[in-house]
């Protein structure tokens, strides 16, 4: 469905608008030299530029229309994403870095549209309706001073003041708005950067001042024992049923600790730097072999992707900026700009792994919030030092299980397997925004494939309508689980906050056991034989899955386990209790003690936003006399 249509509205073109600029090319030109780059520098800026030549291809181009001229125009939703002007940024680091007057005309036909988001109080708006959300105008006003403070010597002296004035606006907005109830807390902690970086710029005391009262109250919203940034919700610091903070993982690493470690890199706070690293160790943990943040559990698991999340910024400004304190970190920012050129599709950065080989566009609003820190990293290259990926990852090292327990979410690692397990049960916005939880075996991530399950939304809702692209096809759940369907209402132990998990690792086997029960999308029970148990068992060999319950009724109760696989792997059923998966240099194989079925489906695979993967849905069938179905899940 699309949200609106701008057919006959809009012509597009990706020719220069020459205006009365100084030369991109000039005496202040910053133009890069290719061969003293890093290798993290270059790959950085190799992403970028193809990002920023896709993002001009896709800028409108229709003097007739101030609406939209200049805009960038999204395919994916058929819109224009009111935050587009946060490239400015990145085409004004592209045009000082290669001196091509292309980018340049980009950002000001960009800023020049930008008028079309302005608020009457200095704000801009999240879309182009005047009463849509402001609050992130925090961000804007971060990225264009950034573009002003490295590359604003590529505009006349008029524009500069003119965009100066802009800027001015926006960051007493946030000066006069913001207070330490504002939002969620990715904005709060977001504006003592804003407020301290901008306050240096225009020389205004006031917004130093209170950048440094809002940073007093940053460790009042870091959990115990493990520093973990909570406060994504409404109000910030409900606990739920269990007494655990809205936390999620995604924003966190991709927006919250930017500021907060820009903040005190700037500042030169030590103390905060030390508790920041101990933050970041403990975000770090979450962060798959591959590059992927592991957000299967997350408050706003809604805008998962495998890489972040949809409309945040990137993990590399905080992450590069510290790997002098731990070369993890820098570790983690070049694995994850790789899986970013992964996930680049067109030009574009798509929403997960999988949306070229199911035929769905990406989202434009990826890219520009995620060049934005691109331009960060590439501009300040001489303040980070010692980024590679020569450190390897907590999660790449480690074997055995720990258990955060301000979130009972438990992480896993046996040989080449990573899991991931959760009874987290924070619920955020809309009652039914459910992640994988009930005891739910989130992530199963093996060295040779990658991810083999990845959790989902229970169901996928559109908690943000403007910030999610609408679900292609079916809307089918990606978290392993069973299920049980009663006159068309589905029951689901990923329903069930209430779930118990135990777990030991004994003989070199990691094992979970899950007590849960069958609960529907309001919480409550299905009326007979709800009760149930899960058991994980991971070895360097294989993981294995036991659902056991205690009737033997023929009632439809299903071990569902929805398969990472992309469109054209083959598949292989040599007998109907073993399945096989071909992927490229290993094959999954997956056998069972019950018959393994594939679920119906209209293309070869389905497909789910969160987290842009494709699945073969394979469902495992309770019989009657039947109270216990085994699968083990083998790469070779």
């Amino acid at each position: 469905m699309k949200r609106r249509s701008f057919v006959g509205l809009t012509a597009f073109a990706s020719i220069g608008m020459m205006l009365p600029l100084n030369a991109c090319n000039g005496k202040h030109s910053k133009m890069k030299n290719f061969n003293n780059m890093t290798a993290f520098e270059k790959q950085s800026f190799n992403l970028l530029k193809i990002w920023c030549d896709a993002m001009i291809r896709d800028q409108v181009y229709d003097k007739s229309n101030s609406v939209i001229h200049g805009a960038l125009y999204c395919h994916a939703c058929d819109d224009i994403h009111g935050r587009c002007n946060d490239a400015i940024y990145p085409f004004m680091y592209m045009a000082d870095a290669t001196g091509e007057q292309k980018y340049l005309d980009a950002a000001i036909k960009l800023m020049e549209w930008s008028k079309n988001v302005d608020g009457p109080n200095g704000s801009w708006t999240n879309d182009i309706n005047p009463k849509s959300w402001n609050g992130i105008t925090v961000f804007g006003a971060i990225a264009l001073g950034e573009a002003l403070h490295h590359h604003g010597h590529l505009l006349s002296k008029e524009m500069k003041e003119k965009w100066d004035a802009r800027l001015k606006a926006s960051i007493e907005f946030v000066y006069e708005r913001f207070d330490m109830h504002f939002s969620h807390i990715n904005y709060r902690f977001t504006a003592i950067y804003a407020l301290y970086f901008l306050g240096k710029y225009f020389d205004e005391e006031k917004y130093i001042k209170k950048s440094k009262e809002f940073a007093t109250l940053i460790p009042q919203y870091l959990t115990e024992p493990n520093k973990l940034i909570f406060g994504e919700d409404k109000p910030d610091n409900d606990k739920s049923a269990k007494g655990f903070y809205p936390i999620d993982l995604g924003y966190n690493v991709e927006e919250t600790l930017n500021g907060l470690v820009q903040y005190a890199v700037l500042v030169k706070d030590e103390e905060l730097l030390r508790l920041l690293t101990e933050s970041m160790n403990s975000h770090l943990e979450f962060m798959l072999p591959d590059g992927a943040w592991d957000n299967s559990w997350g408050t706003r698991q809604n805008k998962w992707t495998y890489w972040g999340s949809r409309t945040t910024d990137g993990c590399q400004p905080a992450f590069s900026l510290m790997a002098d304190r731990n070369p993890a970190f820098g570790t983690a920012a070049v694995l994850s700009t790789e899986l970013l050129e992964r996930c680049t599709v067109n030009g574009l950065l798509a929403g997960g792994l999988h949306y070229k080989s199911h035929g769905v566009k990406p989202c434009i609003h990826h890219t520009f919030s995620h060049a934005k820190n691109l331009a960060f990293v590439l501009d300040n290259a001489t303040e980070i030092k010692s980024v590679d990926k020569e450190k390897p990852l907590p999660r790449k090292m480690k074997n055995g299980v720990k258990h955060f327990s301000e979130l009972d979410v438990w992480l896993a690692a046996k040989g080449p397997w990573r899991a991931t397990v959760s009874s987290y049960d924070q619920v955020w916005k809309k009652p039914y925004s459910v992640a994988g939880t009930g005891g739910a075996l989130n992530v199963l991530w093996h060295e040779k494939v990658g991810p083999v399950f990845t959790a989902s939304m229970a169901e996928y809702l559109l908690v943000e309508p403007n910030n999610q692209q609408e679900q292609p096809g079916e809307d089918f759940c990606l978290t392993p689980r069973i299920e049980r369907f009663v006159d068309n209402v589905w029951y689901t132990n990923i329903y069930d906050l209430k779930a118990k998990v135990d777990v030991f690792d004994k003989d070199n086997v990691i094992h979970f056991r899950v007590n849960t029960n069958l609960k529907n999308r309001d919480k409550k029970n299905v009326s007979s034989y709800s009760s149930l148990k899960l058991n994980y068992l991971i070895d360097a060999k294989a993981a294995t899955i036991k659902a056991s319950r205690i009737t033997g009724e023929e009632n439809g109760d299903t071990l569902v386990l929805p398969l990472i696989s992309q469109t054209g792997e083959k598949v292989v059923q040599s007998s109907e209790k073993t399945l096989e998966i071909h992927k490229k240099g290993a094959v999954v194989k997956v056998v069972s003690n019950v018959p393994i079925k594939i679920k119906d489906m209209e293309k070869e695979r389905i497909f789910n936003q969160v987290p842009g993967m494709e699945v073969l849905p394979l469902l495992l069938m309770f019989s009657k006399g039947s109270t216990e179905i085994t699968c083990s899940i083998k790469v070779d």
